[in-house]
């Protein structure tokens, strides 16, 4: 199958059930752990890590990143700023680096404006990245009612993001994205616009989680 040449964020193709990786990749703990669970089509010169669709990639911050500095930010702005790719960013949020996680948090969720998926380690990672695209394969896209709710539940990258805030869970995450669609409104969000959502007790829990890093 054609695909486009891989100088940057431009589109790749990626055939219904595979992932486009890095070669960087290659070998690595993370690759073999998703061996056998999906097919892995690895390339040269990626600047995401992983691509899920033509449409959907994977931006992948190692602990080892996190400590070296903010080296990771230009390829995060450089998917960013490709208009035509979704990006999703996952950290590995580990004791070491831990305190370098509220930086990255602020950079990604609220200057860029990407979902943002904490993991703890790379097999925690490859089974994350397996779902997404598995999820991807069985898009009802011939059914435009399961479309429709599909669209009124936003993204399940989005819906997995927003479950892993302190107090949210899977049952107050959709109600959540019901009313604040984006990462960006629901980070903004007052404790008392929250309130009626969730309850106080979330709420505030909310709250705290957004502003605790700026």
């Amino acid at each position: 199958m054609d695909r486009s040449p891989p100088d940057g964020p431009g589109p790749v193709h990626v055939p219904l059930g595979h992932i486009v990786a890095s070669e960087k990749w290659r070998g690595s703990q993370l690759a073999q752990e998703m061996q056998g669970k999906i097919k892995l089509i690895f390339e040269d010169g990626l600047t995401p890590d992983f691509y899920l669709s033509n449409r959907s990639c994977i931006l992948y911050v190692t602990e080892a990143d996190l400590v070296a500095g903010n080296g990771y930010r230009k390829r995060l702005v450089r998917v960013r700023n490709s208009g035509h790719l979704q990006g999703i960013v996952v950290v590995e949020k580990t004791q070491m680096s831990e305190q370098y996680f509220p930086a990255l948090q602020k950079f990604t969720v609220l200057d860029l404006g990407m979902v943002l998926l904490p993991v703890a380690n790379q097999m925690e990672a490859s089974g994350l990245i397996v779902q997404l695209v598995q999820e991807q394969t069985r898009e009802p896209s011939k059914n435009p009612f399961l479309r429709k709710k599909r669209a009124l539940l936003s993204e399940p990258s989005l819906l997995r993001t927003v479950q892993q805030i302190p107090g949210v869970g899977k049952v107050k995450a959709p109600l959540l994205l019901q009313k604040f669609p984006s990462i960006q409104q629901l980070s903004n969000a007052s404790v008392q616009e929250l309130e009626p959502v969730v309850g106080h007790a979330a709420a505030q829990q909310i709250h705290a989680f957004f502003t605790q890093s700026t």
